[in-house]
């Protein structure tokens, strides 16, 4: 599967929808990617997990990691798919049992590649990063499904972190307006035609 054929699967299961909306980094946009949606189409979560795998090819790491909650299926079919160790980052700390922040085995010194669904500004990265880091784990890399080109790639530069999508919002939108779903005015409502 191509950056165009993730677009138009992600626009045919209503993924990416128009109007006017605020995004958890308090930006409005009159795009929003809702890729929750892609748990219930297990063929295309597959096929995401696997462009996520092509394009870590290259990298260095010995686990896997994704954002809470939306990127956990996507590092799941990753991880089983390759056999490569995947741990958990709890979005907030357990106040019984073990109390742990960073679940799985690891060790300090390992490296974990960070897999998440939509970058905006880079946040929700970030904050992955520093609960693994403050594990003694390494992170240097990072793999998005769509970057929304908001600053987020150069935020985690600042931080060590490369960051490499499988597409961007600039392409999201090049590739609806040529497969015919999208219009010249819609597609100049996303600033990116």
């Amino acid at each position: 599967m191509n950056s165009q054929d993730l677009a138009v699967e992600l626009f045919e299961i209503q993924a990416i929808k128009f109007g006017s909306f605020t995004l958890k980094s308090g930006l409005h946009s009159p795009i929003y990617l809702d890729l929750r949606l892609i748990i219930s189409y297990p063929g295309l979560l597959t096929r995401i997990a696997e462009m996520m795998w092509e394009k870590a090819s290259s990298l260095d790491f010995d686990l896997v990691c994704g954002v809470p909650y939306t990127a956990l299926p996507l590092a799941t079919c990753f991880s089983t798919a390759h056999e490569i160790p995947m741990i958990l980052r709890r979005k907030e700390t357990k106040d019984y049992g073990t109390k742990k922040r960073v679940e799985g085995v690891y060790q300090k010194g390992e490296s974990c590649l960070i897999l998440e669904d939509v970058m905006t500004t880079g946040s929700s990265i970030l904050e992955t990063m520093t609960s693994l880091r403050e594990e003694g784990l390494i992170v240097r890399d990072a793999i998005v499904v769509v970057d929304r080109q908001q600053g987020g790639k150069e935020k985690l530069n600042t931080q060590g972190i490369h960051a490499h999508a499988l597409t961007t919002l600039s392409e999201v939108a090049t590739s609806l307006y040529d497969a015919g779903k999208i219009d010249k005015n819609v597609l100049a409502t996303m600033n990116v035609g």
